[in-house]
């Protein structure tokens, strides 16, 4: 066991530094792809085309991961995305690139990522011990957000040095390292082979059915996905806008605030990373999720200053961690290792199925609804100006206001929900 949770650490490292491959390239393709239209729905819409055929893909490929070796899927799907950072390369090199053929390959890597990740949310389950589940997630928060904090320093700075195709050489070069890792260092343990239906559906009907008899889990990603709605509306989209907005569109204040919610997933990674399992996991996920929430928008909104922007970002990302740490902690233990290929890919396309809407509505939202409604002088305008300031930005920090009260309010109740608590429950058992 020991053996195999030391494999997991160098594939741990190996894909860490591949995920910061990645995120360069996307930070560096988003700078692209804004210079070339000068649109923020040009940027959208890249995020947007990825998003969309990750969920519909993953609702089919469930019993295709189950029957399947999950590190030849990991190695093809991990190609495939590569291929994609080459095929930019080819055509910026030939000067034909376009923005929509970033749209093209973003729709292609969803479509890969469909497959990659519940294959590596399986893989994790088998070379992990079910005791440092929740220590795995709180390493890979750390990481996570660790890229977030370095990807854009690193990419604007080679950006500025190399353009785009030293961002792509570099992607590539962390791809390899990764691939050759899993490749020759890696052997992830197999079940034996079950007789499943071939059809895509079947593994549909299968996770939906196990869910049937898991309803606390299946509550779980309903409630998450309306979370996910909430937290995209703002953050994804007009977090930057916003801060833009209301410091002269200074940079320097929204890099500061970019940093500080990285720092707060990192700190919050670490903590989950170290400490010992909650013994009541389903309450500690919606009780993270409603402090998130409450000191993170609420801040976000009534803030004046990058000091208080700084505060409600760490703030905001510190308890993120401790929702993926316990969710996982559930997941591994109520979900047997045959049927999780299944539910796993059920799960992503449930609980990430609002993300594409939110990232869409959040803008036209700014655009068309908030900001207008806070300049108009309406007798409700001049209540929320009270609470979180006039001028530009207002109506955006008026968005932050209302998906920090929605997101604690659902969060708060999904922790009185009969089929919720019961997963506490019958853990203390």
């Amino acid at each position: 066991m020991e053996e195999k949770f030391r494999k997991y650490i160098i594939l741990w490292l190996s894909q860490s530094v591949s995920g910061l491959g990645s995120s360069m390239t996307g930070f560096a393709l988003v700078l692209w792809a804004y210079g070339q239209s000068h649109s923020a729905m040009s940027v959208s819409l890249m995020s947007f085309c990825n998003y969309v055929p990750y969920i519909i893909v993953s609702l089919l490929v469930g019993g295709f991961i189950d029957r399947h070796k999950k590190k030849n899927i990991m190695l093809v799907s991990d190609s495939i995305a590569a291929a994609g950072s080459l095929a930019v390369l080819a055509f910026f090199l030939a000067g034909h690139l376009a923005v929509w053929n970033i749209y093209l390959i973003n729709i292609i890597i969803g479509v890969t990522n469909a497959f990659q990740q519940p294959a590596s949310a399986v893989a994790t389950g088998r070379l992990v011990p079910k005791e440092k589940i929740s220590n795995v997630s709180g390493m890979n928060s750390f990481s996570g957000n660790l890229i977030v904090v370095f990807s854009p320093m690193l990419a604007a700075f080679l950006y500025a040095a190399g353009g785009l195709p030293l961002i792509l050489l570099i992607d590539l070069a962390s791809f390899a390292c990764a691939f050759c890792v899993l490749l020759f260092f890696i052997q992830i343990p197999e079940l034996p082979a079950e007789e499943k239906s071939s059809s895509p559906f079947a593994g549909i009907a299968e996770g939906f059915a196990f869910l049937q008899t898991e309803k606390g889990i299946l509550y779980i990603m309903l409630t998450m996905a309306l979370i996910n709605f909430f937290s995209r509306l703002t953050y994804e989209n007009i977090l930057s806008p916003m801060i833009l907005a209301r410091s002269s569109g200074s940079s320097i204040a929204l890099g500061i605030v970019n940093a500080c919610m990285g720092i707060g997933g990192i700190a919050g990674g670490i903590v989950v990373s170290v400490k010992k399992e909650s013994r009541r996991k389903a309450m500690a996920i919606y009780v993270s999720a409603a402090l998130s929430f409450l000191f993170g928008d609420l801040m976000m909104a009534a803030g004046r200053n990058v000091f208080w922007w700084s505060f409600a970002a760490a703030a905001a990302s510190f308890p993120i961690p401790f929702i993926q740490a316990n969710q996982n902690a559930i997941l591994y233990r109520r979900i047997p290792e045959a049927m999780q290929g299944r539910v796993f890919a059920v799960r992503n396309a449930v609980q990430y199925s609002t993300i594409p809407v939110g990232i869409i509505l959040g803008g036209y939202l700014a655009d068309y609804i908030f900001e207008p409604f806070m300049r108009s002088g309406n007798g409700m305008s001049g209540i929320l100006k009270n609470i979180v300031g006039s001028g530009s930005g207002s109506g955006m920090a008026s968005m932050f206001l209302c998906t920090g009260l929605c997101g604690f309010a659902v969060s708060m109740a999904s922790c009185f929900h009969r089929e919720i608590k019961k997963l506490d429950c019958s853990d203390e058992r």
